[in-house]
């Protein structure tokens, strides 16, 4: 497996926020966000090539009981499923970072994290977003999950709802978060006011950007 870093850091982002993990970032993505802020771990030449046994090893070290499998997109990765196979059977809760494009297929994961991208996330004007609703019916039918868009405007909402109804599931408002776009806190805090108006207004949860928070946004921690 291409992996571009292993660290131990707090959860950042969405229910689990605050939380001590294992981050595993695997390299390599189907998607190209205009604001993408992994943008080194999006390609499959970089970073380093690690056997499962490798990654186990080096990730036995650390004292967490919670480990986080990202990217780039995890999911992409060929040995994945046997990678969360090995963590969920030394006991560890795995969530698995997506952006829900590629189906679970049976995949251990204690919570799925979905992370569908809407169209402001797309390089050319007026692009359909690249969302699978098949993959997300899947994902949110199977296994615990969180629901994280990415908001930039108050319009944004309005996609959030389209995607929402779309579905043609019931989703608990609280499983909905919405989090300011921004790869640092000026940007970020710029938007928080317009964002936390979102979650009063439908009653969804505002996600904050913790790591960005206390530690910018560095590499490796």
């Amino acid at each position: 497996m291409r992996v571009s870093e292993i660290f131990y850091s707090i959860q950042g982002e969405g229910v689990l926020s605050g939380t001590p993990s294992v981050f595993v970032r695997l390299a390599g993505c189907n998607l190209s966000c205009s604001w993408c802020d992994t943008k080194y771990a999006s390609r499959d030449t970089e970073g380093e090539e690690l056997t499962v046994d490798e990654i186990i090893r080096r990730v036995a070290e650390y004292p967490a009981r919670h480990f986080v499998l990202t990217g780039g997109e995890p999911m992409i990765a060929d040995e994945i499923h046997c990678l969360a196979e090995r963590l969920n059977a030394l006991g560890k809760h795995v969530t698995i970072e997506t952006n829900a494009t590629v189906a679970p297929d049976g995949i251990r994961a204690d919570l799925a994290s979905l992370s569908p991208k809407l169209r402001h996330s797309q390089a050319k004007a007026n692009a359909d977003p690249p969302w699978r609703l098949d993959v997300l019916r899947d994902w949110i039918d199977r296994y615990e999950y969180q629901l994280k868009f990415v908001v930039k405007s108050e319009g944004d909402i309005l996609e959030v709802h389209e995607l929402l109804g779309m579905l043609e599931r019931y989703v608990p408002s609280d499983k909905v978060l919405l989090m300011p776009e921004g790869v640092d806190m000026d940007t970020v805090r710029g938007r928080e006011a317009m964002v936390a108006g979102l979650c009063k207004e439908h009653g969804y949860r505002y996600c904050r950007r913790l790591h960005l928070e206390m530690y910018g946004g560095r590499e490796g921690i």
